[in-house]
């Protein structure tokens, strides 16, 4: 009979005291910091975690969608933040932050590339009524590793996993 292997415990994780950690902060000073995250449970979930600034308290965005695959969902989520950050803070810098490398290098190849009409890459996206490159004017992509210490990062990943029909980890 094969010998039962002891588990380790996992380490807990610390969370940042501020949106993002000690190190990051003073770099997204005068940044409005908008983290996304998407989650495929029942359903999908896409959230949003918006901060004025580095100090202030968020304002949490959620949304039910169809599902679809995961970085589909992952690149609307993103650009459903952008259209809270600008709908709230218009013309004003966002620092977006994901945890998903293929959104991001999505959004930064349309970032980069001349427009040539309005809605053009919103409808290769399935989002065929938003302009991309107004909402990515100001914005300047992050990646930011998931699951580990940043604050904002956390919060994004679990109001997706609650939009997603999923329940509150903190309430088990």
């Amino acid at each position: 009979m094969a010998r039962r292997r002891n588990r380790k415990p996992t380490a807990p994780i610390h969370l940042s005291a501020g949106p993002l950690p000690d190190r990051l902060m003073a770099d997204f000073a005068g940044c409005r910091l908008l983290f996304t995250d998407a989650s495929r449970l029942r359903h999908g979930g896409l959230s949003v975690v918006l901060y004025a600034d580095t100090a202030s308290e968020p304002a949490v965005f959620t949304r039910s969608v169809a599902l679809d695959g995961s970085n589909q969902l992952e690149m609307q989520a993103a650009v459903f933040g952008l259209e809270q950050a600008s709908r709230l803070y218009p013309g004003q810098a966002i620092a977006l932050f994901s945890d998903n490398r293929d959104a991001l290098a999505w959004l930064a190849a349309i970032q980069s590339s001349p427009a040539s009409g309005p809605g053009e890459f919103g409808a290769a996206a399935g989002l065929p009524d938003t302009d991309l490159h107004a909402l990515l004017a100001h914005a300047t992509l992050h990646w930011i590793k998931g699951h580990g210490r940043c604050r904002g990062n956390a919060l994004a990943d679990r109001h997706a996993r609650l939009a997603a029909g999923g329940e509150d980890c903190a309430s088990r």
